[in-house]
């Protein structure tokens, strides 16, 4: 497997220096880029398109799980693996409905930590198996997901769409044309058929109706009325 590149997200520059110092060691993993905040992390991972993130949570500004909800909504690819210190199931179950990959404590060894990141850039998804493994935290994230009012046949928890898209899809929802959303978001006609194709092969449906029906079961757009 090739080099694996990650972007380190923390507050704190000693807590990321001591991060940055353990993976510089491992010969699998490249250290991409920092940041200190949320909104540093959103534009590092737009900048760098790593592999990985590696995150706090609690970062100033806007928090871990609204960083993941953004980069996954634009690189659906990459893994991200947050640090935590609270682990109860309703931090779990939001974790996991924002895409993350891995919902660790902040006291988590290095090899623990190592592991992790190689299940992670395997495409794993250890955090199904912290819930497993905690029977508190899995009777929580059980009874949150029981509460929930999501569409049967869901396939994802987070949209793979870019924001310009879901724009795209909420015009398109609201009966525009082509024609008129170009105008709208002053784009050119053929950028908005390209749009339109992306969002057709990324949802894996075969029309704009399928799209838009597909969308807004799952809460990822509004109709938007002509007019509005």
């Amino acid at each position: 497997m090739s080099v694996t590149s990650i972007v380190l997200v923390h507050a704190h520059a000693l807590f990321r220096e001591g991060l940055r110092h353990h993976l510089a060691a491992l010969p699998d993993f490249r250290i991409a880029g920092e940041a200190s905040n949320g909104q540093q992390a959103i534009q590092l991972v737009d900048y760098t398109d790593p592999d990985l993130v590696l995150m706090e949570v609690d970062l100033p500004g806007v928090n871990g799980l609204e960083v993941s909800r953004a980069i996954k909504r634009t690189h659906p690819h990459v893994g991200i693996v947050l640090f935590s210190a609270a682990m109860d199931g309703q931090h779990v179950v939001k974790a996991i409905r924002a895409g993350v990959a891995a919902y660790m404590p902040r006291n988590i060894g290095w090899d623990a930590l190592h592991e992790t990141l190689q299940q992670v850039r395997r495409g794993e998804y250890p955090i199904n198996e912290l819930v497993l493994s905690l029977p508190d935290v899995a009777a929580q994230v059980l009874e949150a997901f029981r509460l929930m009012v999501v569409d049967e046949d869901t396939q994802s928890i987070y949209s793979p769409l870019s924001p310009r898209e879901l724009e795209v899809l909420e015009l398109v929802a609201a009966g525009r044309t082509n024609k008129e959303i170009a105008l709208l978001l002053d784009i050119s006609n053929q950028t908005v058929k390209n749009h339109v194709s992306s969002i057709l092969r990324k949802l894996a449906v075969n029309d704009r109706t399928q799209a838009v029906v597909y969308a807004m079961r799952r809460g990822w757009i509004k109709v938007v009325l002509p007019g509005d």
